[in-house]
């Protein structure tokens, strides 16, 4: 359109309003395109099962599980560690450090440690490890630094010391300055029924006794568990989980099970110290037998919460968005950020200033990294869409992406792989 055609079509529409006696209503100011450049991270070779936080701090902390050489002959076990490395605005990453190692610890695409800033600058860190003597027995271990990393706690089992059975998908939020919240799906019941870990081939399907979600508080230097709550006795049993902050407490959000094998998406908040009882983000009504391994991602501010999806409830793969203003208590209808054959889902979610970010996986002749952006308080407006990387990993390969936020920057991190070996990958993403 020519400039002087805009003219004339302002004016014209100057013109309409003052007949009408109304006033013009402020046009909406039009984001800046994305802009997405490349992170050098300071892992190496090997690297995997990466996470990513944004601390009360305005640092970044990245994590990742890598190998540790054995011995020449290869007679020494496989040992694995996890290792933290931290960047303040503006600066590049520190040297990794280690935060543990072993050599009896469970590894798991999807089950992935995690790490964790509270604002009384404590550090927090998970990971699993087996139990025995059953593949499918391993439980979680939760560290904490009081001096930015540089020591350790001994290592707290989360579980029970005596249950049997599997123990993971653990999330974390802050409940206070110093106090950290974990909620985690927890085997006991399957134990109990004399099952051990999931029925199915790979280890990751449901059947017979359910999984259940739990949720406890840790402080102190020991850690020390001050609390500690069942919050739904039938989940799906190996759906990731997630958590965030609302003004009313703390929500976590999963994927439920019924009897009748719905496995659609839930969420519970802690308010005045009880939980309310689970209640469906949306009644999809996806019937599966199995896990989908595919949980659900949260993200608040203030009593605004949104959270995204993977479901196949209309027989098609799909991923699905919804908001609720009321700390969880009800959700909009789900608009559908991406749909079709190729979407593998493993969803994150981040808020940057008045937009939300969700990135997912997409497989189609290759893996492909995509970015949706929407606006935080219309989900209905179109989004803008990018795609972030193509990707040479396949499958599982490519593990679960993570993306956080703060100020105006979004940081995401995803698994890659050079010659059949994983690596990791980072970009930068700004308003």
């Amino acid at each position: 359109m020519s400039a002087t055609a805009s003219i004339l079509r302002v004016q014209a529409m100057l013109g309409l309003l003052a007949l009408s006696g109304c006033s013009p209503a402020p046009a909406p100011v039009a984001a800046e395109p994305l802009r997405i450049e490349p992170l050098a991270l300071p892992a190496g070779g090997g690297a995997a099962q990466p996470d990513l936080v944004a601390t009360p701090m305005g640092d970044w902390l990245l994590s990742w599980v890598e190998p540790v050489a054995g011995d020449a002959g290869g007679q020494a076990p496989l040992r694995h560690r996890l290792r933290l490395s931290r960047a303040g605005p503006g600066q590049d990453w520190s040297a990794p450090a280690t935060i543990a190692e072993g050599a009896d610890w469970f590894l798991n695409w999807a089950d992935t440690p995690h790490v964790y800033a509270l604002p009384d600058g404590s550090l927090w860190a998970h990971w699993l490890r087996s139990t025995g003597p059953a593949r499918m027995d391993y439980g979680i271990d939760l560290v904490r630094s009081g001096d930015g990393g540089a020591r350790w706690s001994a290592p707290q089992r989360v579980h029970l010391a005596d249950s049997a059975g599997d123990h993971g998908f653990a999330s974390f939020w802050p409940q206070g300055g110093s106090t950290l919240g974990i909620a985690w799906l927890d085997s006991r019941q399957k134990a109990a029924a004399g099952q051990s870990g999931h029925d199915g081939g790979d280890g990751h399907h449901g059947g017979g006794a359910a999984m259940m979600l739990r949720a406890a508080l840790y402080q102190g230097d020991g850690p020390v568990r001050s609390a500690e709550w069942p919050l739904d006795v039938s989940t799906c049993d190996c759906c990731t989980t997630d958590a965030a902050v609302t003004d009313r407490g703390p929500v976590v959000v999963y994927r439920g099970r019924t009897a009748g094998e719905i496995r659609d998406t839930r969420i519970v908040r802690l308010e005045n110290g009880a939980w309310t009882a689970p209640r469906d983000v949306h009644a999809d009504g996806w019937m599966m037998p199995g896990c989908p391994v595919n949980g659900p991602v949260v993200e608040a501010r203030g009593n605004t919460v949104w959270v995204a999806w993977y479901t196949q409830a209309d027989g098609m793969p799909e991923l699905r968005l919804a908001r609720s203003d009321d700390a969880g208590d009800h959700f909009s209808a789900p608009v559908t950020v991406a749909r079709g054959p190729q979407v593998l889902g493993r969803a994150a979610l981040a808020r940057v200033g008045d937009r939300l970010l969700v990135a997912w996986l997409e497989e189609a002749r290759a893996q492909s990294l995509q970015l949706a952006r929407y606006r935080a308080d219309d989900l209905a407006a179109t989004p803008e869409r990018r795609q972030v990387a193509v990707l040479a990993a396949r499958g599982r390969g490519s593990g679960m992406p993570r993306l956080a936020a703060q100020g105006d920057e979004a940081r995401v991190v995803w698994t890659d792989a050079v010659d059949g070996a994983p690596v990791l990958r980072g970009a930068r993403v700004f308003q």
